[in-house]
């Protein structure tokens, strides 16, 4: 087996650059944002009902544009309630883009914002370490598991800081998606060694075997990846790179692995093609799960 691909975790410009195209190209956002104006107040009224401050915990936030909907989201039905964000994300080029939206957004002078741009794993050491004792009402952690060595122990983690009635809410691949195969398949091969493939049936499977209350919400989720079949398509290559985390993907995979990524790409399992388009099926979960008991 070769060596995992060049993380593109490892260049903040560059992962910025490709996740915005990536979600100019996916359906993704408007996901979430379906699930924010349908579910979410109502996922959130027994936590949040009552209350006049609530402290909020936002994991990998990225360039913020998700938690300030969730907190809008939240405003919007209790006005009189101050939060708490704390904020946790690893790329600085990321929390720069997200201090530019808070100051560009307003009306947001009911939130206090405290940064900490490391990953969750050393987030995770420095709160032990300073024997913090906060908790929270609300944790998230959208599109994050992928990234740390042991998920279960992380989730277990996260729930220990809920408050009584607090949620902890996870958004995870859908294995049997398009993209869930191609990650089943070759995963190993682009995806860092020390980190553990995790899709939402893994984490529902630990969740059942330790006796945990959770609700899951399925989102219906693609990408046009029509422009990653273009040769020399910059946008195409991006979308690439976001997909499989390969930092230039098309020059640093051997030929045998891009080949054989582009083939099951294409393949009426992963994804649909129609006059012209080919459409990644990259449907994801969103997991509600409940205070630590």
């Amino acid at each position: 087996m070769g060596s995992p691909l060049p993380s593109l975790l490892t260049d903040g410009e560059r992962y910025q650059k490709a996740l915005q195209v990536y979600y100019d190209h996916s359906t993704d956002f408007q996901a979430m944002q379906d699930f924010i104006n349908n579910l979410f107040h109502d996922i959130m009224s027994g936590t949040i009902n009552g209350k006049s401050h609530i402290n909020v915990l936002g994991i990998g936030s990225g360039p913020g544009d998700l938690d300030i909907e969730l907190l809008s989201a939240l405003h919007l039905k209790n006005p009189d309630m101050t939060v708490d964000n704390e904020v946790v994300e690893p790329t600085p080029e990321l929390i720069s883009k997200y201090k530019e939206l808070v100051s560009q957004t307003p009306g947001l002078d009911y939130i206090k914002w405290n940064w900490n741009i490391m990953t969750v794993q050393e987030f995770e050491k420095d709160w032990k370490e300073k024997g913090r004792t906060k908790k929270f009402d609300f944790i998230h952690m959208f599109e994050m598991l992928y990234y740390v060595e042991d998920n279960e122990a992380t989730v277990n983690f996260f729930r220990s800081l809920l408050n009584k009635d607090g949620k902890l809410i996870i958004s995870v691949l859908d294995g049997n998606t398009g993209w869930g195969k191609l990650d089943k398949t070759y995963g190993h091969r682009f995806h860092n060694p020390k980190l553990t493939f995790v899709v939402s049936d893994k984490v529902k499977q630990y969740l059942d075997s330790g006796g945990v209350s959770y609700q899951s919400y399925l989102l219906p989720c693609e990408v046009d990846i029509t422009k990653c079949f273009i040769e020399g398509n910059e946008e195409g290559e991006l979308i690439l790179e976001v997909i499989t985390e390969g930092l230039n993907f098309k020059k640093s995979a051997p030929p045998e692995l891009k080949a054989g990524i582009m083939e099951l790409l294409r393949c009426p399992d992963c994804s649909v093609e129609s006059n012209g388009k080919i459409t990644l099926s990259a449907n994801f979960e969103v997991i509600v799960v409940d205070q630590l008991s």
